[in-house]
């Protein structure tokens, strides 16, 4: 096996073994072997190019677009043209798959369930570290630096993990870079670790070191001295390190469903950490509530509202925060022949539950806490400022029960035209299979109403749906195609699928997070526990207002709205809001809704999962994303064929006609040669700048087997060449550029057909790009060095370089 054979193969196998410290962090293996299969293609590719051989940026370039054709094809298949081609459609695909990863990266607990998004971040840079170190280590064979690569990649899977085996995996891959160090040569390796063991004194070679005769060669003696250290310091390093104890990326506190805690809804988005309470051993209490409210079954304790659907997953928006009113106002939509009653409940939260959002009854009209909370109007919620949670908080809530009968849903009218535009929107990734079942299952409906009570008794009991709690909880537009296939999953799936049938269908909807009413105690009080979490979904009626359905079976309580011939609950205790609130419900969202920069940056819009304001309106894709994704396009188009371009620029411009002074008529005749010395490079004879135009042009002939023609007019090009270096008085000769398209063409008629395609596609002597930057880049360095205080600089430089290396 040749040196780099053996490079490569080191490089990949020290790759995919710091690849494994990421298995204790997300559900499943799978992944390991798409990216090992994925980090194979990528570093054959690397193999071929080296071999042909190709410029080393080249060799990586191909390398590039390899791996960014293999990502399209395994996450972004049907958004590419023709399967495999990136495009536009496909790269702001794959941009929001990994916007949609980092934020689930940032929210769930340990071990995450495989999303789209974190699946391409973790297959994705396993792919992106493998090419850096088969970069390092192979292409520029520099072994040394390829460990940075290594150790990043295991840093990010040390610092989140919580323990168990992940020093075992530092161990694998450790080996697997000290291998690669040794594969890399004794020399080079022994000037790189001359700090740890000085000069080597063994005149043998590689195999002497990995022999280790004599006790060890320099290499050998050097690289366990490496190992050593870099052990040391990666074992201890980590004792330094703050715990991460909940979430993937930390977060204190008792939320992540591992340890004597159990499992709380603690993160700024509940929703991460609903399938951990649902699996809990033990329904621990996170609250209790007694209430003046009839039916207790029909109290569901609302923590947010999740509004936005962009494909990866459903979240909330972010909006602006206000101060906390004595009273709230009217909910959106509530008409006055709505019957409504207002009850009261006290409700006691856990020292153990920490949450961001406070539980409230939805509609809540009134709400008395301690602390330092915040209103968001839209969602009707209130948000803790300045660290602000729920833990141990008491207090008391005025809530509205609207119970409006199914003549009144039937009966509602057209919604404001901004808020349908808002709570309908589906993204493009959402399969179809989502919209045909829709208009399937509520099909000989008459009203949205029937619309909705159809997807709510198709999924509770006539789709023939399982409920689940230990199936993968993803929320994006494939998971909801998955459960509709599989029909297995629990409120998640049941919430969100329902919620994006009806925005299929132009019924506005949204999910909402929090607990059903809970069990009732022997002293009349309601206990809340781990396993009552649950999400539901909320669709907008005009004159009811955001009103709750149950899709999920067996948990929480149909609405009475939704039952056949539900009977009419006339209360005694019927009462309107007051007075002073205005009874005119709200159209739409105002436009100081959404959150300007300047007041997120000072705390004002509350926390979010979004970075930005999320707007009413679709304003459309913003100019830069297009300008990016546009040169991107551009550039995995031109990338490619970057050679051809500049070579046939280079000939253009050497063949081109010229001037007629002496000076003129020898530049002309010298571009002339280096055109056809070029011509012959790329197509397998690599220049000899030894021998004379004569014997230049004796080599070509018979090298490139021309024909008669071909070959006179190389001998024709050599002469006029040895006239301008030699003679005293040059005799300008006429046809260069004919002679010299000549031999390109006697060049190309000996070749066979890869050889006519590689001279086309990519010619070697495209390389003198690359000797042009560099050479570039000397002089600047050497014009640098001459500057007044130049050597201050290049040393202070030089101290940074050192002590951040």
């Amino acid at each position: 096996m040749s040196g780099r054979a053996r490079l490569a193969l080191c490089a990949y196998a020290a790759t995919l073994l710091a690849a494994g410290a990421l298995i204790p962090l997300v559900d499943g293996v799978g992944w390991l072997v798409q990216a090992a299969v994925l980090l194979g293609v990528q570093s054959g590719v690397g193999a071929l190019a080296r071999r042909v051989p190709l410029a080393r940026t080249l060799t990586i370039a191909v390398q590039t677009l390899v791996t960014l054709l293999l990502l399209t094809l395994v996450f972004v298949r049907d958004h590419a043209l023709f399967g495999v081609l990136p495009g536009p459609e496909a790269l702001m695909r794959l941009g929001e798959l990994l916007v949609a990863g980092g934020e689930d990266v940032g929210t769930y607990a340990i071990p995450a369930p495989m999303t789209d998004g974190i699946k391409l971040m973790v297959v994705g840079g396993v792919v992106l570290i493998g090419l850096a170190v088969d970069a390092l280590a192979v292409t520029f064979r520099s072994a040394a630096p390829a460990g940075l690569p290594l150790l990043a990649l295991y840093s990010v899977a040390a610092g989140l993990s919580d323990g168990g085996a992940s020093w075992l995996w530092f161990l694998l891959a450790a080996s697997g870079y000290l291998l690669l160090l040794l594969a890399e040569g004794r020399d080079r390796l022994s000037q790189w670790g001359r700090v740890f063991g000085g000069t080597a004194r063994n005149s043998g070679g590689l195999a002497d070191g990995l022999a280790g005769v004599g006790g060890g060669s320099s290499p050998v003696r050097t690289g366990r001295r490496i190992g050593v250290l870099a052990l040391g310091i990666a074992l201890v390093a980590p004792l330094a390190l703050p715990a991460l104890d909940s979430g993937l990326l930390g977060g204190k506190g008792p939320g992540n469903g591992r340890g004597s805690g159990g499992g709380t809804i603690s993160a700024v988005n509940p929703l991460v950490s609903l399938q951990n309470n649902l699996n809990q051993p033990d329904n621990r209490e996170v609250m209790t509530y007694r209430s003046n409210i009839e039916n207790p079954q029909s109290l569901y304790l609302r923590i947010l509202a999740l509004d936005e659907f962009n494909g990866s997953e459903w979240r909330s928006s972010t909006r602006r925060l206000t101060d906390v009113p004595d009273r709230l106002p009217q909910p959106t939509g509530l008409g006055r022949d709505v019957s409504v009653t207002e009850v009261r409940t006290n409700i006691s939260a856990s020292r153990s539950y920490q949450q961001t959002y406070l539980p409230l009854p939805y509609p809540a009209s009134e709400v008395r806490v301690g602390g330092r909370w915040r209103y968001e109007p839209e969602g009707r919620t209130l948000v803790g400022d300045d660290g602000q949670t729920t833990r141990g908080a008491q207090y008391e809530v005025g809530s509205l029960v609207v119970e409006p009968t199914a003549a009144q849903l039937a009966a509602a009218g057209s919604p404001p035209e901004e808020l349908v535009r808002e709570y309908t929107q589906v993204p493009g990734s959402l399969p179809g299979v989502v919209a045909e079942t829709a208009e399937q299952v509520t099909e000989g409906a008459s009203n949205a109403y029937e619309q909705a009570v159809k997807l709510q008794d198709w999924f509770a009991s006539d789709g023939g749906f399982t409920y689940d709690t230990t199936v993968t909880s993803g929320t994006g537009s494939s998971a909801i195609a998955r459960f509709l296939r599989d029909r297995e999953g629990f409120c998640i799936h049941f919430s969100f699928s329902m919620a994006a049938m009806a925005r299929t269908l132009g019924i506005p909807a949204r999910v909402a997070v929090g607990f059903t009413p809970g069990t009732m105690k022997a002293d009349g009080a309601i206990s809340v526990g781990l396993r009552d979490a649950h999400a539901w979904p909320e669709l907008y009626f005009e004159g009811v207002g955001w009103t709750r359905f149950e899709p999920t079976p067996s948990r929480g309580s149909t609405p009475s709205w939704t039952r056949p011939e539900a009977p009419t609950d006339s209360a005694s205790d019927v009462a309107q809001p007051s007075a002073d609130t205005s009874a005119d419900p709200s159209a739409a969202p105002s436009a100081e809704d959404s959150c300007p920069p300047q007041s997120r940056q000072e705390g004002g819009c509350g926390p979010s999962q979004e970075p930005g304001a999320a707007l009413p309106t679709d304003r459309g894709t913003p100019a830069g994303t297009v300008l990016l994704v546009v040169l991107a396009a551009v550039l995995v188009l031109v990338l490619p064929l970057s050679p051809l371009l500049w070579r046939t620029r280079a000939r253009n411009r050497r063949l081109g006609s010229g001037g007629r002074t002496p000076a003129d008529v020898a530049a002309r005749t010298l571009a002339a040669w280096r055109e056809i010395s070029d011509e012959a490079w790329d197509h397998g004879i690599a220049p000899d700048e030894s021998l004379t135009p004569r014997k230049a042009a004796a080599r070509i002939v018979r090298l490139g087997r021309l024909d008669t023609t071909a070959a006179e007019a190389v001998h024709r090009i050599a002469g006029s060449v040895e006239q301008v270096l030699y003679a005293p008085e040059p005799r300008p000769a006429a046809g260069l550029a004919e002679d010299a398209l000549t031999v390109r063409a006697g060049l190309r008629a000996s070749a066979g057909r890869g050889a006519r395609l590689r001279a086309t596609l990519l010619p070697r002597s495209s390389v003198r790009v690359v000797w042009a930057v560099a050479e570039r880049r000397t002089a600047l360095a050497e014009r640098w060095a001459g500057r007044p205080g130049a050597g201050r600089w290049t040393a202070r430089l030089r101290r940074l370089t050192r002590q951040h290396g």
